[in-house]
């Protein structure tokens, strides 16, 4: 019998990691697994811990798992994502890494480990879990060994970079809370004026955005992907009210709740 999980290590385009719906992608969010990206065609922009970096035709991007970041492709652009959950042992980046990949045999080396998953995944064969974490395994070499030859892009972060991811690392603690952007600046130690142009400078959106996305994915996620009552999820997110949370989805959707869950 095999045992081919798919859950374990998966290979996808991007187009299925976003499920054909950008909202998946594009506002901020973090994942439980690590995740690899590879584009190799096209362009598009990223923030990870609230840092915007342009992304070009062979760019690799590794995000480690319970990052805060956000994903805007552009239609023209082709993409590549594994997900690695985080207890295969592996040896990964603590920090982001991006990394833009001049050399031909890198390229090279990466595409045969991405297809080699995707075949593993194709034909369920005996073994295929298996399989999947051994060429995991071989991008944990392949991006080790990428880092040692070539410096990675985000480089070391200044004063503005820093006071941004922790700003993003608490949203992503504490989007629950029904905190709002001025509790959050000041469990920083800074005015929300500082904390809003900072993270304009850094990110290019404010921070009040970066909250409310986190907030809205959670929402979609839960009525779209799950079955809890509406009033529910309107309480393990912080809302006020249930009639509160109907027109904050409304408000940055168009559509109610229920509409939304109607679209699975």
């Amino acid at each position: 019998m095999a045992d081919y999980a798919p859950s374990t290590v998966r290979s996808q385009t991007l187009a299925q990691l976003s499920a054909n719906e950008d909202w998946r992608l594009e506002l901020p969010h973090a994942r439980p697994s690590h995740l690899f990206v590879y584009l190799s065609k096209g362009q598009g922009r990223t923030i990870v811990l609230g840092r915007r970096r342009g992304l070009t035709m062979n760019t690799a991007l590794f995000v480690p798992a319970g990052t805060l970041m956000m994903l805007d492709i552009s239609k023209q652009s082709y993409g590549l994502a594994v997900t690695l959950p985080t207890d295969l042992g592996l040896q990964l980046p603590a920090e982001p890494v991006q990394l833009r990949l001049r050399d031909s045999l890198a390229q090279a080396e990466l595409v045969a480990i991405i297809e080699a998953m995707q075949r593993e995944q194709a034909t369920h064969r005996p073994f295929g879990g298996e399989a999947l974490q051994a060429h995991a395994g071989l991008l944990s070499v392949w991006l080790r060994r990428t880092l040692a030859a070539e410096p990675a892009a985000l480089g070391t972060p200044r004063a503005a970079d820093r006071l941004a991811a922790a700003f993003c690392a608490l949203v992503e603690r504490d989007f629950r809370s029904g905190q709002t952007m001025a509790d959050v600046a000041m469990a920083l130690g800074v005015t929300p004026t500082h904390l809003t142009r900072t993270l304009r400078q850094t990110a290019g959106i404010t921070a009040a955005e970066i909250l409310t996305g986190r907030s809205l994915y959670e929402a979609r996620v839960m009525l779209q992907d799950g079955t809890l009552p509406i009033g529910l999820i309107s309480e393990m997110l912080g809302f006020s009210s249930a009639a509160y949370f109907t027109r904050f989805i409304q408000k940055h959707t168009g559509k109610t709740p229920t509409a939304l869950r109607r679209r699975r």
